[in-house]
């Protein structure tokens, strides 16, 4: 199977860096491309990069290429043991999963934690890497967004970038990156910051973000920001304005799938309460729109107590699902009275 060209960047960007951690390297432009089996404008091009982004901080001495002085490679020192390695690993295999646009960061991530798990893993796990890289062949190409919003978290330097909401038009902005944060539900990376256009908290979602660079305009996080405190009170990244925007949600769910429901922790407020007939589950979350495909996911095997207008909400959307089926509607019933017929399967 043919490496992908993130893949093969990845990899050789990654080499560079390596062959310059050996004190006093020095190696020309075409030595760098005859080990690496590319062309001298493609290693220009390497260095260039990984000079612009802080990787690997070169100097051209004559012909040959050299640590600048008193410059230095930023390596990460993490000591882990086998299971926290495993840990990061499939961390970072879920990651490829839910991130379907390329980005070469999480694969080389995955690459340096597999050469440090024993051998006898490694043929499998780079197959695994491969069919990662396959899926996300076609894609566009993420890595340069996704380097820039890190680097500006990590140092605490502003990010210019062009945004394109679903529903207005784009626009430009220096953006501070406070806070970086995954979601299983939109299968995306979110950055969480302030824009110099607004005077509020902004989320940006990865995939509209057209293009980013790095600053080097420094910024100081807001001291009342609280990261932890926003994601607690979310579904997903929807977090609200303030803990007085929560809204109760209750759920009642059959007993055909009260087990799954009782497997995980679905959110941090919320308490679960079996009943004869399943259980009922209860949480306080800002916004409950990021909630109503989960549910929606449920089937007839869930319904919304409360708050009424989530409740209206899902009657629409069956009503419109009864309709697009050709089915007629009996009507809705009251929560308060428990229809037991109502999560009977039919024969």
């Amino acid at each position: 199977m043919p490496k992908s060209d993130a893949r093969a960047k990845a990899d050789r960007l990654y080499q560079i860096q390596k062959l310059f951690e050996q004190p006093g390297q020095r190696l020309g432009t075409s030595e760098l491309a005859e080990k690496l089996g590319v062309d001298d404008e493609t290693i220009r091009r390497d260095i260039k990069e990984l000079s612009r982004t802080g990787r690997l901080p070169l100097d051209k001495k004559g012909q040959k290429w050299v640590l600048m002085e008193d410059g230095r490679i930023p390596q990460l020192k993490v000591h882990l043991n086998l299971s926290e390695a495993t840990a990061l690993y499939i961390a970072g295999r879920l990651l490829t999963q839910i991130h379907d646009e390329r980005n070469r960061f999480v694969i080389t991530g995955l690459i340096k934690l597999i050469e440090a798990l024993p051998e006898s893993l490694r043929p499998h796990q780079h197959i695994l890497i491969e069919m990662a890289e396959q899926r996300q062949h076609n894609q566009p190409d993420r890595s340069s967004v996704f380097e820039a919003l890190t680097m500006g978290w990590a140092t605490h330097r502003q990010v210019r970038l062009r945004y394109a909401p679903a529903h207005k038009k784009k626009f430009d902005c220096h953006f501070s990156p406070y806070l970086l944060e995954p979601s299983g539900i939109g299968r995306t990376v979110y950055a969480i910051g302030m824009s110099d256009i607004a005077t509020e908290l902004r989320t940006f979602k990865l995939e509209r973000i057209e293009w980013a660079e790095l600053t080097d305009q420094p910024f100081t996080i807001d001291d009342s920001f609280d990261g932890p405190n926003l994601l607690k009170r979310a579904w997903g990244v929807m977090y609200g304005a303030s803990d007085e925007d929560l809204v109760t949600v209750r759920l009642r769910f059959s007993q055909y799938v009260t087990p799954r429901v009782k497997e995980t922790l679905w959110h941090p407020s919320q308490q679960l309460t079996l009943t004869r007939d399943g259980c009922e589950l209860t949480m306080q979350i800002a916004d409950t729109l990021e909630a109503e495909n989960w549910i929606r996911g449920w089937g007839a095997d869930c319904e919304v107590l409360e708050p009424a207008e989530l409740r209206e909400s899902m009657i629409s959307h069956i009503r419109r699902l009864t309709k697009s089926y050709g089915l007629t509607e009996r009507g809705p019933h009251n929560p308060a009275e428990f229809d037991m017929n109502l999560f009977k399967k039919e024969e």
